[in-house]
This record gives C-alpha cells, structure tokens and sequence, in this order.
C-alpha cells in the first residue's frame, strides 16, 4: 500500500508517506528536504555512503543532493517531510550564499517535534502566519553544528553544464553544445559530471525538467501546459518520470493542489 500526500503553504511544501515496497530512484530536490521517520526503518544512499534513519531519526537534505530512498523491509515505512525553497531558509538564518546540513540524520527530540508541527498544520490547512511562527520555531531549533558555510562548491565546469542543462529543458540534451561549449570531449564531460554530482548529464536532465513542471503545476495548475513547457512527450511520459521522484503521477500531485 503505497499513500503520498502532498500540501504546499507558500514556500513549503510538506508530505506525508507511507509505503511498503516503494522505491526511490536517485533523485534530488532544489529545495531543503527535512523529515522525520516515524514507524520503520528508512535506507538511501546519499553522497556516496548508506545511511539508515530509524524511528526519530531527523533526515537533513541540501539542495540538489543526490539521494535514492526504500523501506528497509517488508513492515514498511511512515515518514513526514518538509521542502523548504532555499531563499526562504537562508532569510530566516540570516544568510545570502547557501548553506549546508552537516549530518544527513540527527536525533535531536526539538528539531523532531517541530517538523512534525509544521507539517501537520500545512498538511491540514492551517492559515500561513501559524504555519511561518512555526517554522521560524523550527529554525531556530537547529544546533549551530549543523549547519556549515564552509563546503566543496561545484566545479566551475560543472556548474556552466547545470546552467545550460536548466536553460533547455523543452529541448533534446545536446552533449554536443555544452562539450563544445566547455572545451570537453563527450567522455571527458560524462565522467567529470559523474564525478561531481553521483548522476549521469541526462539523468540530471530529467530530474530538471521534473522538478521544473512541479514547479510549473504548483504555479498555473496547468499539467499540459507543463508537459510543453518541460518537453515531455506526452502525460504519460511526464507521470512515469514524476512518480520515480514523488511517489506519485504528476496528474495526482496536481489534485493535492485544488
């Protein structure tokens, strides 16, 4: 049994899930992700190492993170989780350049208690000054030791390719242009891209051009409109893409909006 709801309050959208054999495909958000297991074991692979989040445990992600996710068995897994667009995090904290989480799980009862808060009063359609009141609460339950200033920043290369990734996404991918753009042979690109991200060029292509029509359905409601706008092929195309990521068809997504 597999259950996805999603809710959005301005710049924070929230979801409640709860599945048995789901799972993830690697996938990233450009958002902060912060959730909390509730029943269950919860596994993914993040940065190249694997991590269990048991009941409790706090799940801290940064923007643009590669991670995949399932249920460590057949019992399954209930979670919550909060996407937080980075502009509204780093305005709270008081930041312009963004920010990283440190630990990708911590087991901290506050910072547990007040995402569970938050995403209950946006699940269940609390007014937005309670739904801000709570997430600065939320903010400011963070210890200082989990947030860091001082990281790797994207290769120079490789932060050009994303640019003009995200530039074209109603088009084809032309490994062509970018590698003539960057210099690169073909090979030579895939593997630096490799490299700096845990995904290939195209499969971060898709991710763009998924979390774009989110994007766009959360904005004009219009899921054809974002199927022309992303270059997806047809509904079907776009769905099977967006469950991957969401756990459910952006079809679905789109009527957790009305």
């Amino acid at each position: 049994m597999e259950k996805f709801i999603y809710k959005k309050s301005s710049d924070i959208t929230a979801l409640s899930a709860s599945f048995t054999d789901f799972i993830y495909k690697k996938h990233c958000h450009k958002e902060y992700a912060l959730g909390v297991t509730l029943r269950g074991i919860q596994e993914y692979n993040l940065d190249g190492s694997f991590h269990s989040s048991y009941e409790n445990g706090v799940m801290l992600f940064n923007p643009e993170q590669i991670h995949d996710g399932r249920a460590h068995d057949s019992t399954g897994l209930d979670y919550v989780m909060l996407y937080i667009e980075p502009m509204l995090l780093l305005d709270i904290i008081g930041k312009r350049d963004i920010v990283r989480f440190t630990s990708p799980i911590v087991y901290n009862q506050a910072l547990r208690n007040s995402i569970i808060n938050l995403s209950s009063a946006i699940l269940s359609e609390k007014g937005e000054a309670l739904c801000s009141e709570l997430l600065l609460s939320l903010v400011d339950n963070f210890n200082p030791t989990n947030i860091c200033t001082d990281y790797k920043k994207d290769n120079k290369l490789v932060k050009k390719a994303k640019e003009m990734i995200y530039s074209k996404l109603e088009d084809v991918l032309s490994l062509d242009e970018i590698c003539k753009e960057l210099a690169m042979s073909k090979f030579q690109f895939i593997r630096l891209f490799k490299a700096n991200t845990g995904i290939s060029p195209y499969q971060y292509f898709i991710l763009c051009k998924v979390n774009r029509a989110k994007q766009l359905l959360e904005k004009n409601k219009d899921i054809y409109s974002a199927i022309a706008e992303c270059g997806f092929v047809d509904l079907s195309h776009l769905n099977k893409h967006f469950k991957r990521i969401y756990g459910i068809t952006a079809f679905e997504y789109k009527s957790h909006l009305n």
